[in-house]
């Protein structure tokens, strides 16, 4: 796993502002890595507000992005060529003490993975974006499997999110 320290300065935002887009552009990034998970060149993406993941046909966007619809689906399907694409997005909201275990459990988590990418905001090391992506060969289909994390210290706001991007 990679962790990085943002260079940016860390915006008082809140989980009920970002957005979520399978069709923007690139956006720029403040950290980026590339990995091959199950035969797929990916990309995850730090932006300034959130993430990006490339992945096959997938352009994955979760951010705070001005002029967008706000709002996360918590859950949304699309058929692709060849592919079949399902998200799903929860928001949770924590006591101090409880948000500060779940960050700690979060940063656990990544560090264990091998294609992860974590960001941490200046100003608060409870402000960060991570990103992990595994292979995924079930009996059922193979592909790959992102989970997101998004935390919003001054609110207690955790957002986290789940992709899965299977071959048909």
């Amino acid at each position: 796993m990679e962790t990085v320290s943002l260079q940016a300065p860390y915006l008082d935002t809140a989980a009920d502002q970002l957005c979520f887009s399978l069709d923007l552009a690139e956006r720029p990034a403040l950290a980026e890595r590339r990995v091959a998970v199950g035969g797929l060149d990916v990309r995850l993406r730090l932006l300034g507000a959130s993430h990006q993941v490339f992945a096959g046909p997938v352009r994955e966007t979760v951010a705070c992005l001005q002029d967008a619809v706000t709002g996360l689906p918590p859950a949304y399907t699309r058929e692709l060529p060849g592919w079949q694409y399902r998200f799903s997005a929860r928001t949770r909201c924590l006591a101090p003490a409880a948000f500060a275990d779940r960050v700690a459990r979060i940063l656990s988590r990544v560090a264990d993975c091998e294609h992860a990418l974590c960001g941490v905001f200046p100003g608060s090391s409870q402000a960060l974006t991570a990103v992990l992506v595994e292979a995924v060969d079930d009996a059922s289909a193979a592909g790959l499997a992102w989970r997101t994390w998004h935390t919003y210290p001054q609110h207690g706001q955790i957002v986290s999110t789940y992709t899965r991007l299977e071959a048909r």
